[in-house]
């Protein structure tokens, strides 16, 4: 669904109850577009993983309107601080008088809990947080791509990983779901301005995700991806390591 035409931002159901919120954007210098990605976990109570750039938050408030009432929106998950991930959370908190910023205990210690607005619910690696008929279990990732407080989800009863700027894919997004190769296209964006940190433990923690077998992928850049998620993340190890 189109929900901003000028734009393009598009709203698109993923998996039972997991929609994929899109927005295609110029790159500077006019070099082609690049895409933001957040996901939206309807239940009773409601979480958005990533909030999107400060300046798509009208956009981002949009589309989610378009699913249910933006005052009804109880968890914001935040992988690690950086503008595309949580950018937007003030502005998220101002409209949404229940919802709760979700990060590591890292990510509350050095940012959110003087950034944000209201006080984050920082989370224990792989800790449960029960939404209703979903659960969302958190991953500590340090490092996994980037950044000292980096965390991930996984959704258990849809096995969706939430999995942030891994396998990010340029290009404008429009395509929702797939299950072609987007391995190849995001090691090809990746390579010029490599944004992996590269540390001792980041294969030994592709190979934890792995061990999770997701079955669909949502990535924050480009495509979500169906399929053996498992098999996935362990190319994509091999490849780095």
């Amino acid at each position: 669904m189109i929900t901003n035409a000028e734009s393009g931002t598009n709203l698109y159901e993923i998996a039972d109850g997991i929609y994929r919120i899109n927005t295609p954007v110029p790159m500077p210098g006019g070099a082609g577009q690049f895409n933001f990605n957040q996901y939206l976990i309807l239940d009773d109570e409601p979480l958005l993983f990533h909030t999107g750039p400060r300046r798509l938050f009208p956009l981002v408030r949009e589309a989610i309107a378009h699913a249910m009432p933006l005052r009804e929106l109880r968890y914001i998950g935040v992988s690690h601080f950086e503008a595309d991930e949580c950018g937007a959370i003030n502005e998220f908190l101002g409209v949404a008088p229940r919802a709760e910023p979700v990060c590591s205990r890292i990510g509350a210690m050095v940012s959110l809990a003087d950034f944000a607005d209201r006080a984050p619910r920082a989370l224990a690696d792989s800790e449960a947080l029960t939404l209703g008929r979903h659960t969302v279990r958190w991953l500590d990732t340090p490092h996994v791509p980037h950044g000292w407080d980096s965390g991930l989800m996984m959704e258990e009863s849809t096995r969706t990983f939430l999995c942030g700027d891994l396998f990010t894919q340029g290009g404008p997004g429009d395509v929702a779901l797939t299950e072609s190769d987007i391995l190849g296209p995001s090691e090809r964006f990746r390579a010029p301005m490599d944004y992996f940190s590269h540390a001792p433990q980041t294969r030994a923690i592709l190979e934890r995700l792995a061990g999770l077998e997701p079955t669909t992928l949502a990535c924050m850049h480009g495509s979500a991806w169906r399929g053996d998620g498992g098999a996935l993340i362990r190319e994509l190890a091999a490849t780095l390591t």
